[in-house]
């Protein structure tokens, strides 16, 4: 099999542009080669092209950053993956049959714990329309206030350590015991214990500002099948659940530098490793499963491969690298479809660019 080369990565991101994203910036690293590509346009009205070092919201890909502390804080004896939530957090998960103190540390970074998730009690999902967008957008909340969202309902099930469901309330409780482990917010974690030393200088987490930093390319919504795109580039939203923005330059880095040993011992990597089948993803993703905030999947020659993504208004982050960290990709794809089929189509066509260049990179 041919080695993949910078024309096939050219042709692989204009088949993404053809499901209908605005635009395409993708990057391919391979024993330290870099190989960019872009396609279609960074904003409708000039036309310019995606800017090379785009920043944008990479969404979920945050709870890798956020698993990763806390392993180096189990490492550490400061916290154990056995421990509850009541532990840590006492008080905070109760009622409608919701118990922290049944609820382990493993539970929430494995997505195991059943509570329910919390996104689907904001404005923007309980009517998502563009009015709403653009009367929410700076709106931000509290990690106690979508805790207690997530208290309004039942959970979907006890925990259970093999039984998974993917729930961003696991993943802002996790934030709020690296605060409460360190004494620190788990943005400050976060950049002490991983962005600094692996030097990703354009990753950060902006808080609650609404804004994305230049360069980059507008960010689209299709509120409804087959209507208009809306700018939603502005946006505050996502806490250790969602809440980083970064460069595709620096999520290759990452996901290196975290397959690569770099940051945890191998014992650690084992822990995060060890994937529960994750049954929703595997409409998209062959075999999925779900680890300690990462996950892994088969690639159409077989191998595994491990990955993230996230998604935000307006963008998607695909990404997936090599079970040695030698090989990684990074999709930034700053339009979100109106329906599911189309978001399936562009998120499967950015999938077999992952395919074709983790195959031919071996």
């Amino acid at each position: 099999m041919p080695r993949y080369s910078l024309e096939q990565l050219q042709r692989d991101v204009d088949a993404i542009r053809d499901t209908g994203t605005t635009g395409v910036l993708a990057q391919v690293v391979h024993d330290g080669r870099s190989m960019k590509a872009r396609s279609g346009v960074a904003d409708l009205r000039t036309r310019r092209p995606v800017p090379w070092n785009s920043y944008y919201r990479v969404g979920s890909n945050t709870k890798t950053f956020i698993a990763t502390v806390m392993l180096q804080l189990v490492a550490e004896r400061k916290v154990k993956l056995t421990d509850t939530v009541e532990r840590w957090l006492p008080g905070l998960v109760k009622g409608n049959g919701n118990d922290g103190s049944k609820i382990t540390v493993r539970h929430l970074l494995r997505q195991t714990s059943g509570l329910y998730d919390y996104v689907y009690y904001l404005p923007q999902d309980v009517s998502h329309t563009p009015e709403t967008y653009r009367k929410v957008r700076f709106r931000s909340y509290s990690p106690e206030q979508l805790v207690g969202m997530a208290m309004r309902h039942a959970p979907l099930f006890p925990p259970d350590e093999r039984r998974w469901n993917y729930s961003n309330t696991n993943y802002v409780l996790a934030g709020m015991i690296v605060a409460k482990a360190t004494g620190n917010p788990w943005e400050h974690e976060v950049h002490e214990r991983v962005i600094a030393p692996l030097g990703l200088e354009h990753t950060y987490s902006p808080g609650s500002s609404a804004y994305v930093p230049q360069p980059r390319p507008v960010f689209y919504e299709r509120f409804t099948p087959g209507g208009p795109l809306v700018d939603v580039s502005i946006f505050s939203d996502g806490y250790s659940d969602g809440g980083m923005i970064s460069t595709t330059d620096d999520m290759n880095r990452f996901l290196r530098a975290l397959l690569g040993g770099r940051l945890l011992s191998p014992a650690l990597m084992a822990q995060m490793k060890d994937t529960v089948p994750a049954t929703e993803w595997q409409v998209l993703y062959k075999e999925a499963g779900y680890g300690l905030g990462l996950a892994k999947r088969r690639t159409s020659c077989g191998t595994w491969v491990w990955y993230h993504g996230g998604s935000m208004f307006g963008v998607s982050s695909v990404n997936s690298v090599s079970a040695d960290g030698r090989t990684s990709v990074e999709i930034m794809l700053p339009t979100q479809p109106g329906e599911q089929k189309a978001k399936l189509a562009q998120l499967t066509a950015a999938n077999d660019l992952t395919d074709h260049a983790l195959c031919r990179s071996r």
